[in-house]
């Protein structure tokens, strides 16, 4: 196993504690209690139980979100193993990552409880209640679309995506050889 693979598994688990203890201590201290208002009329922690994805889309839909989070997990490893191992690929991975840890982490609730834990809540702007793998999720997506956008070239992608004109090429250039 590559060196950037190891230390993305290792990255995963961390953020993966990290959204999952989160988790725990707001069942622990937030479910059946009053609201903690951190920041009075803008932010506070509210327990709530998610059976839906992101805004509360498709609700009880727990075997469909299953599939579709595997799904995507899949094309995620697999983008994030053809990726180069340079410098320059760094950013892309760990966006990748943090998008992975939190698909993961909602994954693992909707699994082992049948519904996601929410607790994040701005009652300033009445945002859906949100969570650390949710924080994750985003984050990493903005990162990673900057980066396709801006950062990246198309011909970087061509070990991971290889085009049938670059093919063709070589395949041409064999034969004038």
């Amino acid at each position: 196993m590559k060196r950037q693979h190891v230390l993305g598994v290792i990255a995963l688990f961390l953020l993966l504690a990290i959204d999952q203890g989160s988790k725990y201590l707001a069942v622990h201290f937030l479910q059946g209690h009053p609201d903690v208002i951190l920041i009075p009329g803008v932010f506070q922690l509210e327990y709530l139980e998610n059976r839906g994805a992101a805004f509360g889309i498709l609700q009880n839909q727990r075997v469909l979100l299953l599939i579709v989070t595997l799904i995507i997990f899949g094309g995620l490893c697999y983008f994030y193993c053809k990726m180069g191992s340079g410098r320059k690929w760094r950013p892309l991975q760990s966006a990748i990552v943090l998008i992975a840890a939190g698909a993961i982490g909602n994954m693992i609730d909707r699994f082992a409880r049948g519904y996601v834990v929410d607790f994040f809540y701005f009652s300033l702007i009445h945002f859906p209640v949100f969570n650390v793998a949710d924080c994750y999720v985003v984050v990493g997506a903005v990162i990673a679309l900057l980066l396709l956008l801006f950062y990246y070239k198309e011909e970087d992608f061509e070990q991971i995506f290889p085009s049938g004109s670059s093919r063709q090429h070589s395949s041409e250039k064999k034969d004038n050889d």
